[in-house]
């Protein structure tokens, strides 16, 4: 394994988690997905009323209890990661459509993003780490060996997004829902004024919009045996 960080980023359901979790197996980097620990900090809030329908999060209370919110990885019986929120397994619940219309509001707030910027810098200190997100590049490790920035058309993103949640028993969401979901984290995220999703001048741009799953994982497997040990 060679001793380096790879930082994928890219919008969402473009296909980066899937393409780090594919690597850190061909390659034996540790995986660590920035996205669910930003899930796992908005389900926090939406257990704890911190959040309202209309997405106002209560900054004042949320700052309070961020010192109290614990992110960490676990490996399943099958190898699969797992996320674990104050050591309960949370990888389910944060994958609902429910908290991903709160998640872009909650991951904008500046403390939110500091607290887990620095849970992420930690991880990777000693390298060896693989992370996608939205700022990896750019703030979590702006010094990253490799960078990749995945983007995806909207139309495709929100249709995979849509078969996984169906997939998953979801089946009262339209993929008109999902479509504006996309599309709405797409705005959040790429004009925040903490970390806006931005590609970094160094990271190699993909566009996964056309790819099967092999494909793109075979381009970040080719990328990652490139670099030199």
């Amino acid at each position: 394994m060679k001793q380096i960080n790879v930082a994928i980023d890219g919008t969402s359901s473009s296909g980066k988690s899937t393409m780090a979790r594919a690597l850190a197996a061909y390659s034996g980097l540790t995986y660590i997905d920035s996205g669910a620990m930003y899930r796992a900090v908005t389900l926090y809030c939406l257990r704890h009323n911190l959040v309202s329908d209309d997405g106002v999060v209560n900054e004042a209370r949320l700052k309070k209890h961020i010192g109290d919110i614990r992110i960490s990885f676990r490996k399943n019986e099958k190898g699969d990661q797992e996320t674990y929120l104050n050591d309960e397994n949370v990888e389910r619940e944060i994958r609902t459509l429910r908290v991903s219309n709160f998640v872009s509001p909650v991951a904008a707030i500046p403390f939110v993003r500091h607290a887990m910027v620095a849970q992420q810098q930690e991880m990777g200190r000693l390298k060896g780490v693989v992370m996608d997100g939205r700022d990896i590049g750019t703030t979590v490790f702006p010094d990253a060996e490799i960078k990749v920035f995945v983007t995806c058309s909207a139309q495709v993103r929100a249709q995979r997004r849509f078969l996984e949640l169906q997939s998953k028993g979801d089946t009262d969401v339209t993929f008109e829902d999902v479509l504006r979901n996309v599309e709405m984290r797409d705005h959040i995220d790429s004009t925040r004024k903490e970390s806006p999703l931005r590609k970094a001048d160094d990271a190699i741009e993909l566009d996964t919009s056309l790819l099967s799953l092999e494909q793109q994982n075979q381009w970040i497997f080719q990328l990652y045996d490139n670099y030199p040990a």
